[in-house]
């Protein structure tokens, strides 16, 4: 939910139709959490955000180097940014949401600079700001061009919204494509931003448990949904559409080939549905380079993103194309790595 077509968009990662399934099957408390998320978040997305994006050049234009974590607690209040809980270089709180912020966003950081030599989501140092304990029951977290922001969950579907790795690093992977691409959040475009977001918080849990392509489990949201719910994680980028299937939440809707695409106006254009597709491209090329995903596979997709010939517009096969040429300028035209993307987006329907 809670995004918007402006430049500075609110990236929320819970899906707006399972909080539509929430508000039309849950009962009065888990109706009135959806209710309450949804609300918030439909204020969200009609601010502007105006001083926002000049914070973030005020830090960038600073250019520091090396980690700087803020990490705040609205301690069950909507204020932003809140108290100051935990800083760079202090000790553990003993607060399991702040020290999971914390160790997220750190995990982040390292992973973008010493993969991809990138300093800060920015690549000019931006300092990293969360919040923690935002409102009663805020079933969502989102990147909003300045910090990260993470509900508590309403604890009878949704869990603190810190467990999971991935959740953290795919946020903050927005401002990465924020950046360098600013793909319009609306159509085949907006599903290729989350995407982005799905694949790079995916290679940052692989990256911190140093897992391969083969040994990955390629879930994204593991742990956020709570023993009632009958599902793994919000989103399979092995298997698009299997993530959940529950009598509450009804079954995951993503699909995993472009016969399957799905024409909708609701969600910006299907962006958290279809991003399935190349979600599973990124998956089949990742496991037929084999080893660990992060360094071809994950370079392939980075430097596309930052390709200039990317427009903010661009669909799937605008991108596929480019990846293809990219894999081919990094490992060699018609060498494996660039043969194994041309197998991938075929895999998902996509034919170079």
């Amino acid at each position: 939910m809670c995004q918007h077509h402006s430049r500075n968009p609110i990236l929320c990662l819970i899906p707006p139709y399972l909080l539509d399934q929430i508000a039309r099957h849950g009962n009065k408390a888990q109706r009135d959490a959806a209710l309450s998320t949804r609300a918030k978040d439909s204020t969200f997305r009609s601010l502007r955000m105006a001083a926002q994006p000049t914070r973030a050049r005020a830090q960038a234009a600073t250019a520091f180097v090396g980690k700087r974590r803020s990490i705040y607690t609205a301690d069950g209040t909507e204020t932003l940014p809140g108290t100051l809980v935990r800083g760079e270089g202090q000790p553990a709180s003993g607060d399991p949401a702040v020290d999971e912020a914390y160790d997220g966003l750190g995990a982040t950081f390292d992973f973008f600079a010493e993969v991809f030599d990138r300093n800060s989501i920015d690549d000019a140092g931006l300092a990293l700001d969360a919040t923690v304990h935002f409102g009663k029951g805020y079933n969502n977290a989102f990147w909003n061009s300045a910090q990260m922001v993470f509900g508590d969950g309403d604890g009878q579907l949704f869990n603190r919204f810190t467990v999971a790795l991935d959740v953290i690093g795919h946020e903050l992977a927005h401002g990465v494509t924020e950046d360098e691409a600013k793909l319009m959040y609306f159509n085949q475009s907006g599903a290729l931003n989350e995407s982005m977001s799905d694949v790079f918080g995916s290679l940052i849990k692989q990256y911190a448990l140093k897992q391969t392509a083969e040994t990955a489990d390629w879930l994204i949201g593991e742990g956020l949904f709570t023993k009632k719910i009958d599902g793994v994680a919000l989103r399979s980028m092995k298997a698009p559409g299997t993530a959940f299937d529950d009598k509450l939440l009804g079954k995951d809707p993503q699909p995993g080939h472009m016969d399957d695409f799905v024409h909708t106006f609701d969600d910006n254009g299907g962006v958290h549905i279809n991003s399935g597709i190349p979600n599973h491209a990124f998956y089949q090329v990742a496991t037929r380079i084999g080893g660990p995903a992060w360094e071809k596979a994950g370079r392939i997709w980075y430097d596309t993103l930052r390709d200039p010939r990317l427009r903010p517009n661009t669909g799937f096969l605008r991108f596929a194309r480019i990846s293809f040429d990219v894999a081919g300028r990094l490992y060699g035209v018609g060498e494996a790595p660039q043969q194994a993307v041309k197998e991938g987006w075929a895999a998902v329907g996509i034919a170079l």
